[in-house]
């Protein structure tokens, strides 16, 4: 097709026609996501309900109706104004919409106000000419939407932006709690750690008297020594632990966090999501900000290829003014002293040694990575979802066994310190004992710690945690 006749075409269907179609996505997930098997442990925090037909998507679950500790809702709060990271994508959007603005005004014609005065002189008297008029300047006649497309395309990098503050602040609302959450469970194995110095103090004091009445040989006093000294080594580890987490909670606060705000307790309600029921169709992705700004980023893209396609097309700008001349200035607006200018300028690309057409294969070649994009979101955002759904039910099954485990470990440890004061059982089946439920009860605090995190990626990873409050 010529130049004139596919010009032709674009006149009579409008100019959005050289915008191709917007590619459709074809990421390829399956239409639901695996459900783990229903099991009878409980999987939710202590008042969360079960899922029904009336209850709000995850989406739009605030992140006060989420997590229910009031001192995890006033540190996310104070991160949300204060986060110098989530601050910069603020701005980022502000910024975003002024170049939108600035790009949406060039399809209205700019109206501007001009008053002069020439003095000439030489071998020739001095003459004065003054000149006043309004006019337009080099407006160019959007026939093949070159602008507009343009203007469509910083739109959606508007929208873009402000997708991505949404992602950001869901990032940084996630990033909060699980910080809050490990300070909590460092805080809980350092009560622990403590309570195993005190206890292992005072059976190295016993273990020291039975010594010198020599109920005891020098052996299982050593031995006792060890068990305390370790105990002591975990507690400045796990209170440096404690400390680090505590700055890290400060630096994602981006202020001071007082001990009044600081986790008391690790609790078991310091989050709440009900389950999700059963069919829940992955299209819900598409409700992720990050998704969502992939999109935005696709349309721009799709849109500059209709602007790179109407550069080999002739632009027609304007150029215009009304207006008064004269040699005084007294009699500038006097009867017969208007003046106008009407300066039409056509630019036809003739030969631009493949600029226009590399230019075009460019935009092309950003909405194609643009597609992939999004694609790539959608599948990154399923697996978010199948991974943490994958671990609700064995994290749950993990910490019921875990604390029978600890309960099996506290009798086990009881009946090993009656029957070693009894002379039945040596301090080695003491000490194994021991160590068995010193284990057992970390290890419980750190399953606890990953089934409340999980809870947390599963919020994000629907896309909850960028309202303040739900429906």
């Amino acid at each position: 097709m010529t130049s004139l006749a596919l010009a032709a075409a674009v006149m009579t269907g409008g100019c959005g026609a050289l915008e191709p179609r917007l590619p459709e996505a074809a990421p390829s997930i399956p239409a639901e996501w695996p459900m783990p098997a229903t099991t009878a442990v409980p999987t939710v925090a202590a008042g969360a309900t079960e899922a029904s037909p009336g209850t709000p998507a995850t989406a739009d679950i605030g992140w006060r109706d989420f997590f229910v500790d009031p001192r995890l809702q006033e540190v996310i709060a104070r991160s949300l104004a204060n986060n110098r990271d989530l601050r910069v994508a603020v701005l980022n959007v502000e910024r975003a919409r002024a170049l939108y603005r600035i790009q949406r005004a060039d399809r209205v014609p700019s109206i501007e106000a001009t008053a002069a005065m020439v003095r000439t002189g030489g071998d020739r008297p001095v003459t004065d000419a003054f000149t006043a008029g309004v006019g337009i300047t080099e407006f160019e006649l959007d026939l093949f939407g070159r602008v507009r497309n343009l203007s469509q395309a910083a739109l959606q990098q508007y929208f873009a932006q402000e997708e991505a503050r949404r992602s950001a602040q869901l990032t940084l609302i996630a990033e909060v709690a699980n910080a809050y959450l490990t300070l909590a469970a460092d805080q809980e194995q350092l009560r622990v750690v403590q309570l195993t110095l005190t206890t292992r103090e005072e059976f190295h004091a016993l273990t020291q008297k039975r010594y010198e009445f020599g109920a005891v040989s020098a052996l299982d006093v050593s031995q006792s020594r060890t068990q305390v000294e370790a105990a002591r080594a975990d507690v400045a580890r796990f209170s440096g632990q404690a400390a680090q987490t505590a700055n890290a909670l400060q630096l994602l606060v981006g202020a001071p966090v007082g001990t009044d705000l600081l986790p008391q307790a690790f609790g078991e309600s310091v989050t709440g999501l009900a389950p999700l029921p059963a069919g829940l169709p992955s299209e819900v992705l598409l409700r992720r900000p990050d998704v969502l700004a992939a999109e935005h980023q696709l349309r721009a893209d799709n849109a500059n290829i209709g602007a790179a396609r109407a550069a080999f097309f002739p632009s027609i700008k304007l150029t215009g003014s009304v207006g008064s001349a004269s040699d005084e200035l007294s009699g500038l607006f006097d009867a017969g002293t208007g003046i106008w200018l009407f300066a039409p300028q056509v630019n036809l690309p003739i030969f631009e040694g493949g600029r226009l057409r590399a230019n075009l294969d460019v935009a092309r070649a950003d909405r194609d990575i643009a597609l992939a994009q999004y694609e790539r979101a959608i599948q990154s955002g399923f697996r978010d979802v199948a991974d943490a759904l994958a671990l609700t039910t064995t994290l749950a099954e993990q910490r019921a066994a875990r604390q029978a485990t600890v309960d099996a470990a506290t009798e086990a440890d009881r009946l090993a310190r009656a029957r070693y004061a009894a002379g039945r059982d040596s301090y080695l089946v003491l000490l194994e004992s021991q160590r068995t439920l010193y284990f057992s009860q970390q290890t419980l605090v750190a399953t606890r710690l990953a089934e409340q995190t999980n809870r947390v990626t599963l919020y994000k990873a629907l896309g909850g945690g960028w309202l303040e409050r739900g429906p």
